[in-house]
């Protein structure tokens, strides 16, 4: 059989329904871009595409010389695939999920567990925990993206016990006062927010409901007679009312850090880190895993109790969550996200009108290659078949080979790969 290790893959679309409809969702637009005879329902939902061998979301191979029906297949039977290092270490399998995510209403208040406590959710609730894997994560906005992530800083939830009574009766006085008065004393301060986030977690059902119907009436007052209390958090907490009503989630925005990302800048998510997505379109890259534990905004099971264990309870400003990136030095089109996780990394490759003849240059790991914007040919040795890429396809790479590209767009090309760089 011819050698093959360079291949177009067609990738799994996941219609949730916090995802954007029809051609509002850049996930749409990619399935579209790869294959315009798709069909693209008007009033779909089209959330998630899943780039990668978990077997919730295997992909197909588009080349029918290789045998194997699915990329999972394939790396089975061709473990080196993946390169030396990451085919011992990740134990044949490919370690990392990529993904295309579109939002519509928020994502879940969640976190997700550390090996160890992966492990041990998986044994004892393996139908809502589904695998004993980790996963860290991470997001590229591809548009203006919005989320929750980590915990302010304890002076601006401090703040808001103080000039929201309503946040402030389900935390209670004594775990605000324990809060307000250890706001110098970083230990003292993670203990304290992790009592105030547990007592509001696990408040009674009614007490939260009429509290946030309060709140909610009394910014929605506000806004009418043309004060502006809590200003953009007021209009956040209404719109997450309006898509979740009555659920404490909506809380967690005075908790939490507010998130606002341009394209190109990205925000990790490690162990135990609280989050939530909140709008917009993101590259997202993980761990090989769907464990998930949630606790607010989603019709999905709830594990408070668990989540309000595990999460990390470390202070600090939003701008200490924008994860940055590092130009590549050998290479000035390549911009690389590289988390301290060995799971995996992601490079952001932007070729510019000025450059038509471009080397996707060999890693030691397998890495899959998605292009958001632009067209080129690729041809890859040791086969030399030439492959057509436009907005929405997806390649995979085997691990020390390289791709060649003749840019055909006249606007230059964008591509995103995923990678193990151990």
């Amino acid at each position: 059989m011819e050698d093959i290790r360079v291949f177009p893959l067609s990738c799994v679309v996941q219609n949730y329904a916090w995802g954007k409809v029809g051609l509002e969702s850049e996930v749409a637009k990619l399935v579209i871009g790869d294959d315009p005879q798709a069909v693209i329902g008007h009033d779909q939902h089209y959330a998630e595409l899943w780039m990668g061998a978990h077997p919730k979301g295997d992909a197909s191979i588009k080349d029918n010389r290789i045998p194997q029906r699915t990329l999972g297949q394939w790396i089975a039977e061709n473990p080196a695939c993946l390169g030396l290092k990451v085919k011992d270490t990740f134990h044949g399998q490919l370690p990392f999920l990529f993904k295309v995510l579109s939002v519509n209403t928020a994502l879940s208040i969640q976190a997700h567990p550390n090996r160890e406590l992966a492990v041990q959710l998986h044994t004892q609730f393996p139908e809502h925990y589904p695998d004993s894997n980790h996963k860290p994560e991470m997001a590229i906005a591809i548009t203006h993206f919005e989320g929750l992530c980590g915990f302010r800083p304890v002076e601006e939830i401090s703040a808001f016990l103080k000039t929201v009574p309503e946040f402030h009766t389900l935390v209670g006085n004594e775990a605000s006062e324990e809060l307000q008065n250890n706001v110098n004393n970083s230990h003292r301060a993670a203990k304290a927010l992790k009592m105030c986030f547990t007592r509001m977690m696990n408040c009674e059902k009614k007490v939260f409901v009429d509290q946030l119907n309060m709140l909610v009436k009394r910014i929605t007052d506000d806004e009418e007679a043309g004060k502006d209390t809590l200003g953009s958090y007021g209009k956040l907490l209404l719109r997450l009312n309006s898509q979740y009503p009555g659920d404490i989630g909506c809380f967690s925005i005075f908790f939490l850090n507010h998130m606002i990302l341009e394209p190109g800048q990205a925000m990790f998510l490690g162990a135990s880190e609280p989050h939530a997505y909140l709008s917009g379109d993101c590259i997202e890259c993980m761990a090989c895993s769907d464990n998930t534990v949630r606790a607010g905004l989603t019709p999905k099971y709830i594990d408070v109790n668990t989540l309000c264990e595990m999460l990390n309870y470390t202070p600090s400003p939003a701008s200490s969550k924008v994860f940055p990136c590092t130009q590549d030095c050998s290479d000035p089109f390549v911009y690389l996200y590289d988390p301290a996780v060995p799971d995996f990394s992601v490079m952001r490759i932007e070729i510019p009108t000025t450059v038509k003849d471009y080397t996707v240059n060999p890693v030691d790991s397998a890495s899959i290659l998605l292009v958001v914007s632009g067209e080129a040919t690729a041809t890859a040795p040791p086969s030399q078949t030439d492959l057509i890429l436009r907005k929405g396809s997806v390649i995979f790479i085997s691990a020390n080979e390289s791709v060649l590209l003749r840019v055909t767009s006249t606007c230059g090309i964008t591509m995103y790969r995923a990678c193990c760089l151990l």
